[in-house]
């Protein structure tokens, strides 16, 4: 495993729409290894692929209940509302609120290949759509509703 050097906001990698990963190979395996490994070193709660220069559908999460590693997430149902404080690993030391749903259910693939569907409630639920969003090339900060205080 090796680490990833973090993209900040300025990039405009963080702009763009990551392409579907067509095969779950080695490489894939290696740099969602990476990934989490890059994740932990910097004490974050999930990272996306785009986050480390690389315009593919990968996502890891980790809440403090295990590792989850997602190729090709996407969100499938969406329920409640709840507001959230949320900042970001290419965006330091920035916070805010914004409006997330309040429970989540995603596919995806594992790193084996096969589909898994995830529903996350509270944290997970907003750690699934702000990863899925990077995908996308949004961006936390394009939802605020206002800004906290930088630590």
């Amino acid at each position: 495993m090796a680490l990833r050097n973090i993209v900040l906001s300025d990039d405009e990698v963080l702009r763009k729409i990551s392409k579907e990963v067509t095969e779950i190979n080695d490489k894939i395996k290696q740099l969602l290894d990476d990934m989490a490994e890059t994740m932990y070193a910097d004490n974050g709660a999930g990272l996306a692929a785009p986050q480390v220069g690389i315009l593919k559908r990968l996502v890891v999460i980790d809440m403090g209940d295990g590792l989850i590693k997602l190729v090709n997430p996407v969100i499938v149902e969406t329920e409640g509302q709840q507001e959230v404080v949320e900042g970001c690993l290419s965006i330091p030391n920035v916070y805010g609120k914004l409006m997330r749903p309040a429970k989540v259910t995603i596919k995806a693939l594992n790193e084996k290949g096969e589909e898994i569907r995830l529903t996350g409630t509270g944290d997970l639920a907003k750690c699934f759509c702000h990863e899925i969003d990077h995908l996308n090339g949004i961006l936390f900060t394009d939802m605020v509703t206002e800004y906290l205080k930088k630590k």
